[in-house]
């Protein structure tokens, strides 16, 4: 299976900008009401923050720009709102018992982990060679 390594960073990129643009579009939800969703755009100054570090962190994540700057700001946002909402029961209709505190599966936080997570391997795996940093990073070496 060596063979795929040569196709490990490609489809990391692809990855990376996938992962990027969607989660600018939980951002695009926030502050532009761009795509529609149910629960329309954030009011309230906590959303209004994590709208625009969605919005613009994953545009930034998207075309590798500031790439691992960017990642780390959005992972530390989705475990903040792991632990405000999803953790603390919010997003739950009763008091949540222990295991739906622990499990996010049952808390309705598994995307917030999950993006945290991937957020987090992007920042100490890099942007990739597929990037506006890749481009700088090689400019500057010439």
């Amino acid at each position: 299976m060596n063979w795929l390594n040569r196709y490990a960073d490609p489809v990391y990129c692809i990855v990376r900008i996938l992962i990027g643009l969607m989660f600018a579009c939980h951002g695009g939800n926030k502050i532009l009401f761009f795509p529609p969703a149910q629960h329309g755009p954030a009011t309230n100054p906590t959303g209004l923050v994590a709208g625009w570090i969605e919005l613009s962190g994953g545009f930034l994540i998207a075309f590798g720009f500031l790439t691992r700057l960017a990642a780390f700001i959005a992972s530390g946002e989705m475990a903040v709102a792991y632990f405000l909402t999803s953790f603390s029961g919010r997003t739950l209709r009763h008091t949540p018992t222990i295991l739906e505190r622990v499990f996010p599966i049952l808390n309705g936080g598994e995307m917030a982990v999950v993006y945290c997570l991937v957020f987090f391997f992007i920042v100490f795996y890099g942007p990739g060679c597929w990037s506006i940093d890749f481009l700088v990073k090689k400019n500057n070496q010439v």
